[in-house]
């Protein structure tokens, strides 16, 4: 299996789904290929955000090797399974596709959690490291159940 999770950067939300889904992947014994990308492009080449990283290091996992990198139209032709975090990259992930849009391939990552109802993972960038706490709790949950559909 191979999966992508994506966010506006790559530097906040989709690099902690990454390391979330990549920990709990290897523990359960699969094996995964899992990245994460950004629909822009403005921190490629940079380290995720420190807080991503802390709040990742407090639970017991290192993202810190992780480099951002914009999503391409190639992403979609490679990866089974593409997780979004808001509305915003999915329209963004359809735009960069155009014709070779694949629906069946891209999905908000809290639906795996509350099916047909496209909650939103906030964007905690603007905010203090409570957010960060937030959007690792909600993407460890969605992580999960991945998990969890895989068995």
């Amino acid at each position: 299996m191979k999966i992508l999770m994506v966010c506006l950067g790559n530097i906040c939300r989709s690099p902690l789904a990454e390391g979330i889904l990549k920990h709990k992947a290897l523990n359960a014994g699969l094996d995964w290929l899992v990245d994460s990308s950004g629909t822009s492009g403005f921190h490629i080449g940079e380290p995720p955000h420190h807080l991503s990283q802390k709040v990742a290091r407090l639970n017991g996992i290192d993202i810190s090797a992780q480099r951002c990198r914009q999503f391409s139209e190639e992403d979609l032709r490679f990866y089974d399974k593409i997780y979004v975090m808001d509305q915003s990259n999915y329209a963004d992930l359809k735009r960069l596709c155009k014709t070779a849009w694949m629906p069946e391939k891209v999905m908000l990552i809290l639906n795996e959690l509350y099916p047909g109802e496209d909650r939103e993972v906030p964007d905690p960038w603007y905010g203090g490291e409570a957010g960060y706490h937030n959007v690792f709790d909600l993407l460890e949950k969605a992580c999960e159940k991945i998990i969890e559909k895989s068995k």
